[in-house]
């Protein structure tokens, strides 16, 4: 199955609306009379060196643009908690346009609180929105598994005992794409690579993110990556176990500066000042909104010391074709890890197919499971 995303570019342009994009009123933002109000709702504290720090970097640019107004609220739970935040910034706050970041805002509680709030657009990172959701809801990411693959390369070449690890937090379809682009980024150095992967089961959960790195480290992970909101202690209790470390989210290299290989890193500046700018401009936003490197969604952190010329040459090779697009890690001959074929020979998904988005496996060479 195969879709074609519509990215930054393509708002950017300011072409017409798809098929159920929902226009804002002009409420009169463009001639300056009416400042907007943008709000940001963040799972976790915005310092976390992490998921909530990219997308408060993000506000951050928000913020010096002209004719708006921005409120933010940290540390709010994927319960009726955000509904109440979302509700408090619309009725006390007068926010028109709310980006609520965390995965599990999305259904029910976005998807509860738009219908009562026509005009306001709530755009959603993450979520999935389809036709028969409010129109009045979007939904935006970026193809970030393209850079856990390159993590995967520099990985692939610094490993001495040809396993890697990966502390995740839930095994959802962005994870364990993660999770699969990680390992086959780096079995194109060598295919007999293994990524083992540890589960928390919370977003955020330092004494379960630092029992995990070390289980790996046990295990003889030299390499290991994360997807958590905030990868601060997996990244120091790795580097304090010799094992470099691959970042996420946000730039992790000022906390293991000797063993910080790379990392995959959101962009969220560009795409959020290019939404707000729509909405003051009277524009709209599509329903559908996903982008990656080539897009500006996504970016990787400065190359490591400890990283080879020969990975290096690899890394920055791949890059280049990732950037042209059309790019497929998950390719065939390809099977899942309790023996299930993925993809056949000259099959593949490249990074803008639809079908990644409900992701439900791990590919042979992964040491875990889903359930």
């Amino acid at each position: 199955m195969s879709f074609s995303p519509l990215s930054r570019r393509g708002f950017l342009k300011g072409s017409a609306a798809v098929a159920g994009a929902a226009t804002l009123p002009n409420l009169g933002y463009a001639d300056g009379h009416s400042p907007l109000t943008v709000g940001f709702v963040y799972v976790g504290p915005k310092d976390d060196f992490g998921y909530n720090q990219a997308h408060a970097e993000g506000a951050a640019a928000v913020k010096a643009m002209e004719g708006v107004v921005v409120v933010e609220e940290e540390n709010v739970a994927e319960t009726i908690d955000v509904q109440k935040s979302m509700e408090s910034m619309i009725n006390f706050d007068d926010a028109k346009l709310l980006f609520p970041t965390s995965f599990g805002y999305f259904d029910p509680h976005v998807l509860a609180v738009a219908p009562k709030n026509p005009d306001v657009r709530f755009q959603h990172a993450a979520g999935l929105w389809t036709e028969g959701m409010p129109s009045n809801v979007g939904s935006y990411f970026g193809y970030i598994g393209m850079g856990q693959y390159l993590n995967g390369i520099t990985a692939g070449h610094a490993t001495q005992t040809k396993k890697i690890g990966f502390v995740a937090a839930k095994p959802i379809p962005q994870v364990l794409l993660n999770i699969n682009s990680f390992l086959l980024g780096a079995r194109q150095v060598d295919p007999e690579i293994t990524c083992q992967v540890i589960f928390t089961g919370e977003w955020s959960l330092a004494v379960k993110e630092a029992e995990a790195t070390n289980a790996l480290a046990d295990a003889g992970c030299d390499v290991i990556t994360c997807h958590v909101d905030g990868p601060k202690v997996v990244m120091e209790t790795a580097a304090g176990r010799d094992c470099f470390v691959c970042g996420y989210h946000a730039n992790q290299a000022p906390l293991a500066p000797e063993k910080y290989l790379t990392g995959a890193e959101w962009n969220w500046a560009g795409i959020y000042t290019s939404m707000v700018q729509t909405v003051l401009d009277g524009g709209t936003i599509d329903n559908f909104v996903r982008g990656g490197l080539a897009d500006g969604f996504i970016k990787m952190s400065p190359l490591g010391p400890a990283v080879s010329d020969a990975s290096r040459a690899q890394f920055e090779a791949t890059k280049a074709e990732i950037m042209a697009g059309g790019f497929a890690a998950i390719k065939g001959p390809l099977k899942d890890n309790t023996g299930n074929v993925i993809a056949a020979d000259g099959e593949g998904f490249a990074e803008d197919d639809i079908a990644l988005e409900s992701m439900n496996y791990l590919v042979e060479g992964v040491i875990g499971s889903t359930s």
